[in-house]
This record gives C-alpha cells, sequence and structure tokens, in this order.
C-alpha cells in the first residue's frame, strides 16, 4: 500500500466511524475516487482497531466507572445503580449484532457489498434520521435509559450489517425515537462500538490468522495511528457541537453522499 493509500482509508475510517454518515459506504467509494487496489483484511483490523482505542481514550473515565458500579452489582446484597444498569444495557445492547453476525457473515460480505445496496441503504436511512430527528422529544439523559431501550437500540445494529446503513447513525435514530436527547443518543452508540467492534475485528482476524497474507506490520501501525487520531477527533467536536447543529447537516450529506455512489458505479 502506498502513503497516499494508508493515510486516506485510515483517514477515511476514523472519521466516518462514529458519524452518522456510513463507514462503509466510504471505504466503498475510496477506491472507485482514487484508484486503490482492495487494501485487504489487516488493514481492515488495523483502522477497526484504532477507531477502538479512540473511543476507549475518549470514554476511559466512564468506561472505568461504570465497570466497576457493574462489577459492584454482581457482589450480594448489593442494589442496581445508574452506573450498574448502564453496564447490563451495553452487555444487553451488544448481544444481538454479536449473533446476528456469525449467522450472517457470508452474506454481509458477499451480496450485501453491492454498490446499489450501499447507495440506497445510505439515502433511506439517512432519511429517517432526519425524520426522526424532527420529530423526537429529546427529554431522556443517559440515566434514564431502560435495559428494553437498550435492548430496541442494539437490536438496530443489526440493520448496520447493510453497508450504507452506518452503525452510529442507526442506534442514534433510535435512541431519539425512544426519547434521548441528541448527546445522549450519540454517547450511548459510541459506548455500544466499543464491544461491537471489538467483535467485529476479533472475527476478522480469525480469518486473517487463517490465511497466508503477507504481514506490512509498519502500514498497519500507520493505519492504527491514523485511524485513532480522526476517529478521536470526530468523536470530540460531534458531541460538542451535535445538540446545536443537530443530525440534518449529516442526512443531506447522506443523500449526495448516496447520489455519487450511485453515479460513480452505474
Amino acid at each position: 500500500m502506498s502513503d497516499v493509500q494508508i493515510l486516506v482509508l485510515a483517514l477515511v475510517q476514523g472519521l466516518t466511524e462514529f458519524l452518522p454518515i456510513s463507514s462503509s459506504a466510504h471505504l466503498i467509494l475510496a477506491p472507485y475516487l482514487f484508484g486503490f487496489a482492495d487494501q485487504g483484511l489487516a488493514f481492515d483490523v488495523a483502522v477497526h482497531l484504532g477507531s477502538l482505542f479512540a473511543v476507549i481514550a475518549y470514554f476511559r473515565r466512564d468506561i472505568w466507572q461504570i465497570a466497576l458500579g457493574w462489577l459492584n452489582s454482581l457482589l450480594p446484597g448489593q442494589q442496581a445503580t445508574q452506573l450498574s444498569r448502564l453496564g447490563w444495557a451495553v452487555i444487553i445492547g451488544t448481544l444481538p449484532v454479536v449473533v446476528a453476525g456469525l449467522l450472517l457473515k457470508s452474506l454481509v460480505e458477499g451480496e450485501l457489498r453491492a454498490p446499489w445496496v450501499i447507495a440506497v441503504a445510505t439515502v433511506v436511512f439517512g432519511l429517517l434520521l432526519g425524520w426522526v430527528d424532527l420529530r423526537a422529544r429529546r427529554v431522556r439523559d443517559l440515566g434514564q435509559l431502560t435495559l428494553r431501550d437498550a435492548l430496541l437500540i442494539g437490536a438496530s445494529q443489526m440493520l448496520a450489517l447493510v453497508p450504507g446503513t452506518s452503525r452510529s447513525g442507526i442506534t442514534m435514530t433510535v435512541g431519539l425515537w425512544l426519547g434521548l436527547t441528541r448527546e445522549a443518543a450519540a454517547r450511548f452508540s459510541f459506548l455500544l462500538a466499543i464491544p461491537t467492534i471489538l467483535a467485529s475485528a476479533t472475527l476478522v482476524s480469525r480469518d486473517l490468522l487463517a490465511s497466508n497474507a503477507p504481514v506490512d506490520w509498519s502500514s498497519l501501525g500507520l493505519g492504527v495511528l491514523l485511524s485513532g487520531i480522526a476517529a478521536y477527533l470526530a468523536i470530540f467536536y460531534f458531541l460538542r457541537f451535535i445538540e446545536r447543529i443537530g443530525m440534518w447537516p449529516f442526512v443531506i450529506y447522506r443523500l449526495i453522499l448516496g447520489a455519487v455512489i450511485y453515479a460513480l458505479v452505474y
């Protein structure tokens, strides 16, 4: 891989993983725009790990407190707390997509990667995000999240197995529909990303270890670093401005992106 390809793909993955605009759609589009060859499984794992490190670094204090609260709730005689409930919410919200990912792996990596599917999903789920954002009450914070909410938001991640849907986009859509504020919906979406990306990277790593493909460790290291920096900045600025700007700038962007993908491919 050239340095330009590493730079572009790592930044694309990092910037789009946590924004509601579909990282898979961008990674499909990049080779058409720049004439890149397929980057391979190893680089896919690397840039996803960069995104994972970024979200862990950003929410490190929250993760520590949630983990302690959840572990404490397992002790005899301990009452559930807001932190322990949030820990259970992340666990419950992760289970549906892990099961679906294992069962539908071949379908996701095959037929569903067709460019027309990605273009349609980018537009349709973008419009759904915009419609829900306009109609949502947005009055509940993260402390009011129930396990039922977590299950519904987590189940929505199964739709994100269709490239172009956007995992962060669909989880924020359902979170808003359930009455969460934009920031609360985004925060829970980002927390859900940690086990989800970890499960995905583990699954792809298993395939990588089973292959005999050569590994360029310097390229992988650079990919991890660049995607991690880009993802951290994306999370920081998204949470800082989302209550002010709303979801419609991303909806409009998705409409344009879907049209560009369709025009370039067909």
